[in-house]
């Protein structure tokens, strides 16, 4: 978002310079378009972050290296005294215009909740397993998001609710619970209330992770290739209505990004397991590149990001045949020559997609 606003006031510089618009039309999109976009963390927002997480790491471990001295009553008020004081001064830095430190108030509260969780667990021997544990901490963590109206703490949710996905299918394996698909539903619409487009994004992405749990508990070629088809859909669907989707997705145009990089991960599920079968390796093989063009083609113009997504599939992709067929027959020296034509390969692609698309894009430019 930086970028498009700095491409924005220079291109409205240069329209007012050019008398397409005059300067109080020119200042008042500026305005507008500051106003609508979402405030990034800058580089203080981040370090507040980690030295709050840093802090809170401290403070449990000083708390558990101490705990068996601690009385059993100082130890449960001293815990939900800790949640309590760093809401309230969350709240308050909020107040004082102090966003970032409020924020990192909000994580260590959150954080200190799953301790507790688990330090009183082990306090009064109680019953349950660390699945149980998370999908509490995550639902605490949630309903502090909601309340205090987080992003940070939204993103946090989704990052437990994401953990306990993991935890439940690497204890019962062979299930990945079908119940995150809820949870990731629910934790959506408190994005949209906390207006967490980062939040989505990892929702997105997880939703990519529990396919590919699910293909190897169950059938890796079949839900590799359903998972490749579905992203392509959605990826024109996205591409051929992109108002009326990101009306919905709100994550700033990049859905055909995720979209890409659930296709490439379906396909690469499928080759995994095709990787002994000659014929129809090559055939997924080149349905990835067809793909990877495709969506050049059709979105890559007006995302870099999803260029890069792309290249970088293309780069592995290309690696990946050569590791399973030529590396197989050649000897160092034939290595070495054909890891350069490789990367010269590669290297050509991007040059002459980058000059397709930069072309493409001047002609739409005299179009208009």
């Amino acid at each position: 978002m930086p970028n498009y606003m700095s491409q924005l006031k220079g291109d409205v510089s240069r329209w007012v310079e050019n008398g397409l618009i005059d300067q109080p039309t020119g200042e008042a999109l500026v305005a507008d378009a500051e106003a609508r976009s979402p405030r990034s963390f800058n580089f203080g927002s981040v370090l507040a972050i980690m030295a709050a997480l840093l802090l809170c790491a401290a403070i449990l471990l000083l708390v558990a290296a101490n705990w068996e001295a601690i009385p059993r009553l100082v130890r449960v008020a001293g815990l939900f005294a800790m949640i309590l004081g760093f809401h309230v001064g969350g709240v308050w830095l909020k107040q004082s215009g102090s966003d970032a430190l409020a924020e990192g108030c909000w994580l260590i509260a959150a954080a200190a909740f799953g301790g507790s969780i688990a330090l009183i667990g082990q306090m009064y021997h109680l019953s349950g397993d660390p699945s149980s544990a998370l999908l509490t901490w995550c639902a605490g963590t949630a309903l502090a998001a909601i309340s205090l109206r987080s992003s940070p703490l939204t993103v946090a949710a989704i990052s437990i609710a994401i953990a306990w996905m993991v935890t439940r299918s690497l204890d019962d394996w062979g299930a990945v619970p079908h119940s995150y698909l809820v949870l990731a539903a629910m934790l959506w619409l408190v994005s949209y209330w906390t207006q967490s487009r980062p939040a989505r994004h990892l929702i997105l992405l997880s939703l990519i992770l529990y396919m590919c749990l699910n293909a190897v508990h169950v059938d890796v070629a079949a839900l590799g290739v359903s998972l490749a088809i579905g992203a392509s859909l959605l990826f024109l669907l996205s591409v051929r209505a992109p108002e009326a989707v990101e009306r919905i997705a709100q994550i700033g145009g990049r859905l055909p990004v995720h979209c890409l990089f659930g296709f490439l991960a379906g396909l690469a599920l499928l080759q995994i397991e095709l990787v002994d079968e000659g014929g129809r390796l090559a055939l997924a093989a080149i349905a990835t590149f067809g793909g990877i063009t495709a969506a050049l083609i059709l979105a890559g113009r007006e995302s870099r990001m999803l260029r890069w997504v792309a290249y970088a599939g293309f780069g592995l992709e290309l690696a990946f045949v050569y590791a399973e067929t030529i590396g197989t027959m050649l000897g160092t020296a034939g290595l070495f020559l054909a890891s350069g034509i490789v990367l010269g390969i590669i290297a050509l692609f991007i040059i002459r997609m980058e000059r397709r698309l930069g072309t493409t894009a001047i002609r739409g430019g005299q179009g208009a």
